[in-house]
C-alpha cells in the first residue's frame, strides 16, 4: 500500500502503525505519531489499522535550547 510519512510517499506492507514503526526503524522511545492529523497513543499502535493513501506524521523528541 502507498501512504505518506512526513510528506514523503512510502510503499509499505505494514497493516498497523506498530508494524510501520518497526519497518521504518523508529526508536522505542521519543517518537509520537499522528495519522490524518490525529495523535495516536503508542498503546494503540498495534491495533491502529493503516489504509491506502493515509497521511502519517512522525514527531521525534530532541534536546536543545
Amino acid at each position: 500500500m502507498n501512504i505518506t510519512v512526513n510528506s514523503k510517499s512510502v510503499e509499505t506492507s505494514a497493516s498497523t502503525l506498530k508494524e510501520l514503526s518497526e519497518q521504518l526503524g523508529w526508536p522505542e522511545k521519543g517518537v509520537a505519531a499522528a495519522v490524518s492529523n490525529k495523535m495516536i497513543p503508542r498503546s494503540e499502535w498495534a491495533d491502529f489499522t493503516l489504509t491506502e493513501g493515509v497521511n502519517v506524521l512522525v514527531i521525534r523528541a530532541s534536546c536543545g535550547g
